[in-house]
């Protein structure tokens, strides 16, 4: 199990956790924000918050790509599948995710053909199979997964599919963590960045965090190893007076990115002027959308869709927890009124989310910890 099992070695995790405490200046608190799903469900899974000090708090971010897309755009993807001839494709994790009008698997128990796919070449072959149907594919995600859309369209163009579209909600990373950045009530020392993206855009686009605003940033893998040793390159930065970006996840991620996946997606899509987050609102240049030259599947321009902004229900703070302003555990109805089985918010539907991560591996270590001091 290569590049599995030394990553999860015990003793090196806790050789790991005595040199971070080494590092913690005393009496000073450090918090750093994992910005990627991946990671937290790997902090929670394995126990990492065990390993580190209490002077260490680590803080859910905004990448996990089902968690950030707002209500609104469910509502006007629920409505495109409503329309005669139309088959829906989307990913699991977005049959659950709550609209303003109900979830798709809502709409599909009420009668419209809503499929779950794997991939978009799981949908355009839908399209190939059903050539008098209109196929839509729903697509989301950050740098990750764009390129394999738009590498989908260019396959459609090539092989005349008229009826294949999609509905593009690719979101960038770059953004929104500079609109966290931006945000009055934030208070971070650095980042842990996102693995995924970054096999994408590589490191360099990451620059601007630690020369605009002073803070360390380190591209980290998805074992509980990567995640213990970037806490500790976080720390060893703070204690020498640096702010770099440096790559801990240099088996994978290049620090130019993937210069063909960048390069498919340019072709195939543009940035939008502005795009809603949940959570985070709208925020300028932070999306994409499909370019006029593949206008023939773009199914914003086949369909009219609503386009009304849909506020998030009360109850639910997953914009507080996308901005790490709270931890999941802190919201009102979390453990209650929303759960995997009944979610309220998104975070608490994606295999992502960080709500999911805290209810499925947290909970119960969170209620000892309560009880004990509370006697």
């Amino acid at each position: 199990m290569r590049f599995i099992d030394e990553y999860r070695d015990a003793g090196k995790a806790r050789r790991l956790a005595a040199q971070i405490r080494e590092l913690c200046e005393p009496g000073r608190q450090y918090t750093f924000m994992e910005v990627c799903g991946g990671h937290t469900h790997t902090i929670y899974k394995h126990g990492l918050e065990d390993y580190l000090p209490e002077a260490v708090t680590l803080v859910h971010g905004p990448g996990c790509p089902v968690c950030v897309i707002p209500m609104g755009r469910v509502d006007d993807a629920i409505a495109i599948a409503r329309q005669p001839g139309v088959i829906m494709t989307s990913f699991g994790d977005m049959m659950r995710v709550p609209g303003g009008q109900g979830s798709f698997l809502d709409a599909k128990a009420a009668g419209a053909d809503i499929r779950m796919v794997y991939s978009p070449l799981d949908a355009l072959k839908i399209a190939r199979t059903n050539p008098d149907r209109t196929v839509v594919f729903m697509a989301i995600g950050f740098e990750t997964t764009a390129p394999s859309t738009a590498m989908t369209v260019l396959r459609a163009a090539a092989e005349g599919l008229a009826n294949f579209f999609v509905f593009c909600n690719h979101v960038t990373i770059i953004p929104a963590i500079k609109a966290i950045l931006d945000s009055p009530d934030q208070r971070l020392d650095g980042f842990i960045g996102p693995g995924h993206v970054s096999t994408v855009i590589g490191c360099r686009p990451y620059e601007f965090i630690a020369s605009g605003y002073g803070k360390p940033l380190v591209c980290a893998g998805f074992e509980p190893l990567d995640v213990l040793q970037s806490v500790h390159m976080l720390l060893r930065q703070l204690a020498e007076g640096r702010a770099e970006v440096e790559n801990q996840y240099t088996r994978v991620v290049p620090w130019e990115g993937n210069r063909k996946a960048l390069e498919v997606i340019s072709q195939v899509m543009e940035v939008r002027p502005y795009f809603e987050w949940r959570g985070l609102g709208f925020i300028s240049q932070s999306a994409l959308r499909m370019r006029e030259a593949y206008a023939a599947h773009d199914a914003e321009r086949l369909f009219e869709v609503p386009g009304v902004r849909v506020a998030d229900p009360k109850a639910c703070q997953c914009g507080e927890v996308l901005k790490g302003v709270l931890k999941p555990w802190e919201c009102k109805v979390f453990g209650t009124a929303c759960t995997p089985e009944t979610p309220i918010g998104t975070c608490m539907v994606s295999s992502e989310g960080a709500c999911a991560a805290y209810y499925n591996f947290g909970r119960f270590t969170r209620q000892r910890i309560k009880e004990t001091s509370t006697t």
